[in-house]
C-alpha cells in the first residue's frame, strides 16, 4: 500500500519532518491564495487535528478534508492543488531565482517582498542597490550612466539619436554585471533569492540553467493615473522627493513602454499590476508553471 504524501508547514525550504508551526502552515496556505482569516482558521483545525492525533505531521490527503470542511469543498479544493504544485516545487530540490523587472513606480519591491514572503524566501535585493554599490567604486567619468536615476540616464548621453534608450541602455549592462555575480554567489551557495529592478531588461537576463529555477517577469501599470499615484503612495512619509518622478513621468512611462515591448518579443511574462496581492498571485502562478515544466524536463 502506498505511503500518503507529507506536507510540511512551508512549501519551500527546511528539512523533512519539520514540526507543525501554526503560523508557518498560515503562511504556506496564504501563499497558494487563502485569505489571511481562513488562512488561520484552517491551521488552527490543522493543529488541533494534529494534537488530537499525537502527531506533527500532516499527509496531504488529511489537511485536505479540513481544507473542504473549513473552505468548503470549491474554495478547499483549488487550495490543494495550487498547494500540491508547491509541495512538487520543493521536491525539485532546486535555487529558485525571481527576477521582477519593470518600470519606476510599477510596485516591484512590494511584490518582490510579498513573493519572497510566500515562498520562504529570505535573500532579496534590487538593482538600485547593486548601482549604488558600483557608484562608490566608479567615478562618473568613467562610468556615468549609473551616476543618474534610470529615467534621468540618458542625461549623461545628450548626443544620441535617443538619450534616454541610450542612457538606460548603457547604465542597465554596466548594473547587470553586478547582478549576474550576485546570482552567480546564490547559487554557488545554492540559495534562493529575489532580485527587482528596472535594470533587469528583457533580452540581457540571465537564461535558464540547470541548476536553478530561474523566473523572470515584468511589471506594467497600464493607467497613467493609476502609476503616478504609486508615487505618492510610496514617498508618503519618505525623504525621497515625489517631484522628482513626477517631473520626470513621461521618461518614466516612455520607460515601461520600451520595456513591455521587449518583454512581448523576448518571451518574458508581463503582468499588470492592478494590485500588489493580484500581481504576485500571477507572479506565484508563474514559478508553479515554471517548476511544472521542469519537473516535466527531468
Amino acid at each position: 500500500m502506498s505511503q500518503p504524501r507529507r506536507i510540511m508547514p512551508l512549501p519551500l525550504g527546511g528539512e523533512h519532518g519539520l514540526p507543525y508551526s501554526r503560523g508557518l502552515m498560515a503562511r504556506a496556505l496564504m501563499a497558494v491564495g487563502v485569505s489571511p482569516d481562513r488562512a488561520y482558521a484552517l491551521a488552527r483545525a490543522a493543529g488541533d487535528d494534529l494534537a488530537a492525533r499525537g502527531s506533527d505531521v500532516l499527509d496531504l490527503e488529511r489537511l485536505g478534508a479540513l481544507a473542504a470542511e473549513i473552505l468548503g469543498e470549491e474554495e478547499g479544493g483549488a487550495a490543494m492543488r495550487r498547494l500540491r504544485r508547491y509541495h512538487d516545487l520543493r521536491e525539485l530540490d532546486l535555487p529558485i531565482v525571481i527576477l521582477v523587472g519593470g518600470a519606476t513606480g510599477t510596485g516591484k519591491s512590494t511584490v518582490a517582498t510579498e513573493i519572497a514572503y510566500r515562498l520562504g524566501i529570505t535573500r532579496v535585493t534590487s538593482t538600485d542597490f547593486v548601482r549604488q554599490t558600483m557608484r562608490a567604486f566608479f567615478s562618473h567619468e568613467f562610468m556615468p550612466a549609473i551616476h543618474h536615476s534610470s529615467f534621468e540616464a540618458g542625461d549623461a548621453f545628450p548626443d544620441a539619436d535617443d538619450p534616454l534608450v541610450t542612457g538606460f541602455l548603457e547604465q542597465s549592462r554596466d548594473v547587470l554585471v553586478g547582478v549576474e555575480a550576485s546570482i552567480e554567489r546564490a547559487l554557488q551557495e545554492g540559495w534562493s533569492m529575489v532580485l527587482e529592478g528596472v535594470h533587469l531588461v528583457p533580452g540581457m537576463l540571465p537564461g535558464p540553467r540547470p541548476d536553478a529555477l530561474v523566473v523572470p517577469c515584468l511589471l506594467s501599470i497600464e493607467d497613467e493615473t493609476a502609476h503616478a499615484q504609486h508615487f505618492l503612495a510610496r514617498d508618503a512619509g519618505s525623504q525621497r522627493p515625489t517631484e522628482k518622478y513626477l517631473d520626470r513621468f513621461a521618461e518614466i512611462r516612455r520607460l515601461q513602454d520600451f520595456l513591455v515591448a521587449r518583454a512581448e518579443r523576448e518571451g518574458v511574462p508581463v503582468i499588470e499590476n492592478e494590485s500588489a496581492d493580484g500581481a504576485t498571485a500571477g507572479l506565484a502562478e508563474l514559478v508553479l508553471s515554471a517548476a511544472d515544466r521542469m519537473r516535466e524536463r527531468v
